[in-house]
């Protein structure tokens, strides 16, 4: 009888086991108000799934959709400051 062997190591649950790192929070951290907005967006659309959009629906929508462009500014900006040095 042949015997199979892998030739790649084995991807186990144990190397996910690690806890996120400083930089990966931080990350995270940087990224919160885009989330919260997003979240925010998607509540927006969920309520009005099944059932005919009234005014105050598509204002929320609309105003969720632009916090959540505005989130995406924001973030885009730090990021360009970050990577520019802050050179003057």
């Amino acid at each position: 009888m042949k015997h199979i062997a892998a030739l790649q190591n084995l991807v186990t649950a144990a190397s996910l086991d690690g806890e996120p790192s400083a930089a990966e929070l931080d990350a995270i951290e940087l990224e919160m108000p885009l989330i919260r907005a997003e979240v925010e967006l998607l509540d927006a659309q969920i309520m009005t799934i099944d059932r005919p959009a009234n005014e105050l629906d598509e204002r929320r929508v609309r105003r969720a959709r632009n916090r959540v462009l505005a989130a995406r500014r924001n973030l885009t900006n730090r990021a360009g400051v970050a990577q520019s040095g802050g050179a003057a």
